[in-house]
């Protein structure tokens, strides 16, 4: 039987609750996490951050995201009170998108609050959303993510190794993981 637009949704829907019942998103209220957790290969996805806290009681000034290598244009949105940088970087293997040859692509995204007054309180909660293309190939995909604040910072940036689990890490990256590609799912390029 061929994969169709519904039964990828079947199978994202299946991982995202098995994500859950294993805990994977067991650490959503103390860890950068990403909202959706789940998504196919080769297809658009919205990126949404989940900062629930900032460095013990000081605020949040500042996220930062590394682009994770094989997620294509990257394109954040902005929030009203910060600033964004985008930085690009040459690829090592361009690609081709829309007809054009990309030759550099977004490999960190930062949100900066303009004003003491615009940075994310510690008592609460906010999201930072960036869109792109998942990479062609299914597996784990990690998001380093910095969160700075006046007084220290938080840097969610470790990667399980062999045999290790995401919660097992204390300050784990954010993960995605990408499902191998379904007929006709995702807008592709």
């Amino acid at each position: 039987m061929s994969s169709n637009p519904v039964n990828t949704m079947k199978k994202i829907a299946v991982s995202a609750i098995f994500a859950l019942a294993t805990g994977v998103s067991g650490t959503a209220s103390a860890h950068v996490v990403l909202e959706y957790q789940v998504a196919p290969a080769g297809a658009s996805y919205k990126a949404t951050f989940k900062v629930g806290h900032g460095c013990g009681a000081s605020p949040t000034r500042q996220v930062v995201v590394d682009i994770p290598a094989g997620f294509r244009g990257a394109r954040p949105q902005p929030k009203p009170g910060w600033t964004l940088q985008v930085q690009r970087s040459k690829l090592a293997t361009p690609y081709t998108s829309h007809g054009r040859s990309v030759t550099e692509d977004t490999t960190r995204i930062t949100w900066t609050a303009r004003t003491p007054e615009d940075a994310l309180p510690s008592a609460h909660y906010d999201e930072f959303v960036l869109v792109g293309q998942t990479p062609q190939q299914p597996g784990p995909l990690y998001w380093p993510v910095r969160q700075v604040c006046p007084d220290g910072s938080l840097d969610w940036t470790e990667v399980p190794q062999h045999g290790q689990k995401l919660q097992d890490l204390k300050s784990p990256a954010a993960l995605l993981e990408v499902l191998p590609q379904g007929g006709g799912a995702g807008h592709q390029h």
